[in-house]
C-alpha cells in the first residue's frame, strides 16, 4: 500500500527554498546567515512563517526561551536548521521533542554543512487531529 506524502506540497516547495539557499551560501556559513537568507526566500514565495519561535517550557522551573524553533512554516511544518559536520541522533530527538509540544505532524532537518543537502523528515507519532 502506498502511502501519501504528508504535505508533499509544502514540502517541495520549502525544500526549493533550501536549495537555492545552499546553491547561494555554499557550505560554509553560519546558521544565522543561513536562516536570514531562508527567511527572505520564504517571503518572496508568500509563505507564512514564524522565526525563532519559543516553545513552552516542559518542567516547572525551566527558563521560558530556553527552547527556539527555526522556522514553523505555513502553521504546519517545523524546520531545523544545521551547519555542522554531522546531523546526530540528538538533533531527530530535539525535532521530535518540538514536533510533540507544538502537536506538530512534520519536522525537516536540514544540514547546511553538507556538500549535497539531504533535508531529512522527521514524523510525530503523538500527533493529534
Amino acid at each position: 500500500m502506498k502511502q501519501e506524502l504528508i504535505y508533499k506540497d509544502l514540502s517541495y516547495e520549502i525544500g526549493g527554498v533550501l536549495f537555492e539557499v545552499h546553491n547561494e551560501l555554499g557550505r560554509y556559513c553560519n546558521e544565522k546567515q543561513c536562516c536570514d537568507l531562508i527567511e527572505k526566500k520564504l517571503g518572496e514565495k508568500r509563505l507564512k512563517y514564524e522565526r525563532e519561535k519559543i516553545i513552552p517550557t516542559s518542567f516547572n522551573g525551566e527558563r521560558t526561551g530556553r527552547n527556539r524553533i527555526d522556522f514553523i512554516i505555513e502553521d504546519k511544518i517545523i524546520l531545523e536548521v544545521k551547519c555542522k559536520r554531522f546531523i546526530v541522533r540528538e538533533d531527530f530527538y530535539q525535532t521530535k521533542r518540538y514536533l510533540e509540544a507544538l502537536n506538530k505532524k512534520l519536522g525537516i532537518i536540514v544540514n547546511f554543512r553538507d556538500v549535497y543537502l539531504k533535508p531529512k523528515r522527521v514524523l510525530n507519532s503523538k500527533y493529534t487531529d
